[in-house]
C-alpha cells in the first residue's frame, strides 16, 4: 500500500481536526544470514530445499547452533522473523537421529498448537514423518484419541493448562514421552508473566522434576517477543541458565507507525473524542480502501461494538465490504474461531476486529495495515500487535489511538519514549507463596515431596513445606512428604490463569443454561446485582449474586448503557522488607494486607462514557496480602502546599493516581494489575503516606520494579502533571478510571507541588 497517500486522504477528509501527532517511519530492512555449525540431516535439508528455504537468517542459525551443542535457548526476536523455525530444526534433528527422542510444545493457547500443528504437517509430512507423530493434547481432545496420541505421537502440542491438569497428574501414562523427552519448546514465552507466568513456573518445575524421575533431564527452547530481560525471565519462567540469541537477521518491508489523538471536544475538562468511534472510522477507511486490516481493542465488549459499528458504517459506505469483517475473540467455540482464522488467511475477510487474542502468532496472512484502539499497556505488546501487519517485503503502516488517560497522554506527548525505549521487562515470581504452596501440593500428589526438590523449587521451598505440613495439608514419613488422604487431585481446583481456583458460574435465566464462569477474585467487581455483564456481544443484567453458592443470575436486557463498580480500600503493613533514603525522603517495601469493599456502581453511557446513574451495593470485603512500595511527603512539599491553601488529602490523592498511571511504563503491566492507597495520616506509620501495591496475592514483582525506580517515576509522574493542559485535574492525568472514591478529593495543582518536593529531596 501507499501509506504517505493514505495519510494525506485522511489529512485531507472533512473531520479531521490534528489527529495525527507524529508519523515514524520504519525504513526496511534487508536479511541477514548466518551458517549452521555443522550440516543437517540430509533429508532435513532436502525438505528446506522443497519449501524454498536455502538460507537461514542469522538468528535461526545461531539458535539451531546453541541448541545443538546442548544449551537452552531464548529466542526474543521481532514479530514474523520466523521464530518457529529455530526450535523446529532442532526437534527435527534430534527426532530424526534419535529415534526414541520426543518433543512438547508449549503455546499459551489452543489455536497456536492448531495452527503449528497444520505448520508442522504441511511442511515435514509424508516426506520426513508420519502426520500422527505429530499431534495436539488439549481440552478439545476426543477422549478415544487420547490413548494413541500418548504411545505414538512424537510431538505434543499443548497449553499450559493441559500440562497441569491432564498431563503430570497422570505422569504414569505419560512415561514414554516423560522418559525419551528431548526437548520443551515454550513458545511466545513473553505472554507468561505475572500471575499467570508465576503459575506457569511453578508447572514447568514440576515437570522437570517428573522428567528426572523418569530418568530425561530435557533441554528448553523459549521463543518470545521482544523483552528488556529475555534471559532472566526464561531463567525465573524454568529455573535453568539460558544462551539468548536477540540479534534478529529477518528483513522486514518499510512502515508508517502514526500515533493518533482524538481531538478535544472539551478545553476546561480536557475531553477527548471517543478513541472507540476513532478507531471504527479508521478501520472502515482502511477497509473501504481494500486494505487488509485488524483493528485491536482493549476488552471483547468494545470488540463486539467496534465490529457493529463498522458493520453498519461499511453498510452505508460499500454494503459488500460490510460481509468481510468479523470479530474475533475468546469466548467463542473454537470452530467459530478457526473459520475465522481461515477466512483471514484466505483473504476472504479484508478485516477483523480482535482482542490480544490475535496478537499472538497465528498465521493469518499478510495485514497491510493495524489499528490499536489505546495503548496495550507495554512497549513488547505494542510492536507485538503492530507487527500484525507488514509480515512481507511490502509497506504497511499502524496506527495507536490514544486513550484519555495518563499514560496513553503520555505517550501522544511524547512519542520518542516509546520509539527509544527498549522493551520493559517481563515479570515473573515463582516464590510468591500463594503460588508455590499449590505447585507443591501438586507436586507432592505427583510424587512426595524431599529435600532435593529444593533444586526446584528454589529457596523458599522448605519454609513453605513447611508450612503446609504446619497446615495439614502435607504429612511426613520417613523424609519424605505426602498429601493426607482428605486432599485429592489438587490441580483440579488450581486455575493458573488466575490466584484463585474458585469460579462463579453466571446462569441464564431465560434458558436455565450457564453462560460461563468469573473467576472469584474479580467476581464482586464484575457480578454484583444490577450489573451489566456482555456475553458473546449480548447484553445481560445480573439480576441476582448468591455468594455461598457461588453464582449469579443474569437475564437478557436491552439497556445500553454499561456499569463500573465503585469501591473503598484500606490498606495495613505486615513486614517491612526494604528501605532506603533518597535524600531526606524514606521509601519503603514491604508486605501489606489490603481489603477491599464493593460500595456501590455507576451506570455510564457507551462511547460518550456519561454517568447516568448510581446504585449502592452491600457486599463483603475481599481481603489479601500483597507486596507494596510507600513513601514519605516531603515537608517542603507540604509547606508549599499548606501555604496555597490547596487540598492536602486531594494532592496525596491525585499523586497516587498519577504515579499508578505511569507505572506500568516501567514494569511490564497492565494499570488494572496495580493499586494504591493515599491516607494524610496512616494507622501503621503515623503520617501521611501513598502505598501502590500488586493487585494479586503475594505480589508478582510490580511494586518491586516502582521501589527500584523510584526517582523515574516520581519524574515521569510529574512530567505527566505538568503538560496536561487541564485546570483541576483530568482523566489524562489524575483521574483514575477505577476510582472507589469517584475520584474525590483531587488536587492537581497540590500533587505538583509534593512531587517537585519529592524531586528536590534527592
Amino acid at each position: 500500500m501507499d501509506t504517505g497517500a493514505f495519510i494525506k486522504h485522511l489529512e485531507a477528509r472533512q473531520d479531521y481536526e490534528g489527529q495525527i501527532v507524529h508519523v515514524e517511519h520504519l525504513p526496511s530492512r534487508n536479511a541477514k544470514y548466518g551458517k549452521l555449525d555443522e550440516p543437517l540431516a540430509e533429508n532435513l535439508q532436502d525438505c528446506l530445499v522443497a519449501h524454498d528455504i536455502t538460507a537461514l537468517y542469522l538468528h535461526q542459525a545461531e539458535a539451531v547452533n546453541h541448541a545443538r551443542r546442548g544449551e537452552n535457548v531464548m529466542v526474543a526476536t521481532s514479530s514474523a522473523s520466523g521464530k518457529s523455525l529455530c526450535y523446529n530444526l532442532a526437534v527435527m534433528q534430534s527426532l530424526l537421529t534419535e529415534p526414541a527422542s520426543r518433543a512438547i510444545y508449549l503455546f499459551p493457547t489452543k489455536a497456536l498448537a492448531q495452527d503449528q500443528l497444520r505448520s508442522l504437517r504441511e511442511m515435514f509430512c509424508p516426506d520426513l514423518f508420519r502426520p500422527e507423530e505429530f499431534a495436539t493434547f488439549d481440552g478439545d481432545t476426543p477422549v478415544g484419541e487420547r490413548a494413541e496420541i500418548r504411545q505414538h505421537a512424537r510431538i505434543i502440542l499443548t497449553n499450559p493448562d493441559m500440562l497441569h491438569l491432564g498431563i503430570l497428574p497422570n505422569h504414569a501414562s505419560w512415561t514414554k514421552l516423560l522418559r525419551h523427552l528431548r526437548y520443551v519448546v515454550v513458545d511466545e514465552a513473553h505472554v507468561y508473566r505475572g500471575v499467570f507466568g508465576s503459575h506457569v513456573a511453578g508447572v514447568l518445575r514440576r515437570l522437570r522434576r517428573l522428567c528426572y524421575l523418569h530418568g530425561a533431564k530435557p533441554q528448553f527452547i523459549c521463543s518470545s517477543a521482544t523483552v528488556a530481560n529475555p534471559g532472566e525471565h526464561a531463567g525465573e519462567l524454568t529455573g535453568l541458565p539460558f544462551t539468548v540469541v536477540d540479534k534478529d537477521g529477518s528483513p522486514h518491508g518499510a512502515k508508517d507507525f502514526v500515533f493518533w489523538n482524538p481531538p478535544l471536544i472539551d478545553k476546561m475538562t480536557n475531553t477527548r473524542k471517543s478513541a472507540n468511534s476513532e478507531a471504527t472510522n479508521l478501520f472502515t477507511e482502511l477497509v473501504n480502501a481494500n486494505v487488509r486490516t485488524l483493528t485491536f481493542t482493549r476488552t471483547r465488549r468494545l470488540t463486539e461494538l467496534i465490529y457493529r459499528f463498522s458493520r453498519d458504517r461499511l453498510q452505508e459506505m460499500n454494503p459488500a465490504l460490510a460481509l468481510r469483517i468479523k470479530p474475533y475473540r475468546a469466548g467463542y467455540l473454537p470452530a467459530e474461531r478457526r473459520k475465522i482464522e481461515r477466512e483471514l488467511f484466505g483473504g476472504e475477510l479484508i478485516g477483523a476486529v480482535a482482542t490480544v487474542a490475535l496478537e499472538l502468532g497465528i498465521d493469518i496472512g499478510d495485514l497491510e495495515a493495524t489499528v490499536l484502539t489505546g495503548y496495550p499497556g507495554s512497549i513488547a505488546s505494542t510492536w507485538q500487535q503492530a507487527g500484525r501487519s507488514g509480515r512481507g517485503q511490502a509497506p504497511s503502516m499502524s496506527f495507536l489511538i490514544g486513550l484519555n488517560g495518563p499514560l496513553d497522554q503520555y505517550l501522544m506527548n511524547h512519542p520518542e519514549y516509546f520509539f527509544k525505549k527498549n522493551s520493559e521487562n517481563a515479570l515473573v515470581n515463582p516464590d510468591n507463596p500463594y503460588i508455590l504452596r499449590a505447585h507443591l501440593l501438586c507436586a507432592a500428589w505427583e510424587q512426595p515431596l524431599t529435600g532435593v526438590d529444593s533444586g526446584y523449587f528454589g529457596p523458599r521451598f522448605l519454609e513453605e513445606r513447611a508450612e503446609l505440613e504446619k497446615l495439614g495439608f502435607l504429612r511426613e514419613r520417613r523424609r519424605r512428604w505426602y498429601l493426607p488422604p482428605s486432599v485429592s487431585y489438587p490441580a483440579q481446583s488450581i486455575n493458573i490463569r488466575a490466584t484463585s481456583g474458585e469460579n462463579y458460574a453466571i446462569i441464564d435465566t431465560s434458558s436455565g443454561t450457564q453462560l460461563e464462569t468469573v473467576e472469584s477474585s474479580v467476581a464482586f467487581f464484575q457480578i454484583y446485582p444490577g450489573a451489566i455483564y456482555l456475553h458473546q456481544g449480548e447484553s445481560y443484567l445480573i439480576t441476582n449474586l448468591d455468594i455461598p453458592g457461588r453464582t449469579a443470575y443474569a437475564a437478557p436486557t436491552a439497556e445500553t448503557y454499561y456499569t463500573q463498580s465503585k469501591e473503598l480500600t484500606d490498606l495495613r503493613i505486615i513486614k517491612q522488607t526494604c528501605q532506603k533514603m533518597i535524600g531526606s525522603i524514606t521509601a519503603c517495601l514491604g508486605e501489606v494486607e489490603v481489603s477491599t469493599e464493593v460500595i456501590g456502581f455507576k451506570k455510564k453511557a457507551r462511547f460518550t462514557e456519561e454517568v447516568i446513574g448510581e446504585e449502592p451495593l452491600a457486599l463483603p470485603p475481599i481481603r489479601f496480602s500483597t507486596v507494596a512500595l510507600w513513601f514519605d511527603l516531603p515537608p517542603d512539599g507540604v509547606a508549599k502546599l499548606d501555604k496555597a491553601q490547596l487540598d492536602f488529602a486531594g494532592g496525596l490523592h491525585a499523586t497516587e493516581h498519577a504515579a499508578i498511571g505511569i507505572l506500568p511504563l516501567f514494569a511490564l503491566c497492565d494499570r488494572n494489575d496495580i493499586g494504591g492507597v493515599s491516607t494524610p495520616l496512616h494507622a501503621d506509620t503515623g503520617k501521611a503516606q501513598i502505598f501502590i501495591y500488586d493487585g494479586y496475592p503475594g505480589g508478582v514483582g510490580i511494586a518491586e520494579r516502582g521501589y527500584d525506580l523510584i526517582i523515574d517515576l516520581w519524574e515521569a509522574t510529574l512530567k505527566v502533571i505538568e503538560e496536561c493542559p487541564c485546570q483541576d485535574g483530568c482523566p489524562s492525568c489524575v483521574q483514575s478510571p477505577k476510582c472507589g472514591n469517584n475520584n474525590k478529593p483531587l488536587d492537581k495543582i497540590g500533587a505538583r507541588m509534593l512531587l517537585e518536593g519529592l524531586l528536590r529531596s534527592r
